[in-house]
């Protein structure tokens, strides 16, 4: 990601100010998203598959990362419902 020219956002106006500070940290969000997406979605590969004998997953393989990943889902909703009853 390129850096932002201080200069240039002290010209906007403070909506617009607020609006690029909004939007870059909704960007931010998504990245770390993704970021952990990816890096779970890797331990859980190398958790339940050991080996690679054709392009497809075995049962036991794909029922493995099928739970693998739903315990990383089911993990970060209990986190963000906490998140959000600590903000109330």
């Amino acid at each position: 990601m390129s850096e932002i020219d201080p200069k240039l956002l002290q010209q906007l106006d403070e909506p617009s100010r607020q609006e690029v500070a909004a939007f870059i940290q909704q960007e931010s969000s998504k990245m770390k998203i993704q970021s952990s997406v990816t890096s779970f979605t890797d331990k859980c590969f190398k958790k339940c598959v050991s080996t690679i004998d054709n392009g497809n997953l075995s049962n036991y393989e794909a029922n493995c990362m099928n739970d693998c990943l739903n315990r990383f889902l089911d993990t970060n909703i209990k986190i963000v419902e906490i998140l959000q009853k600590l903000q109330k």
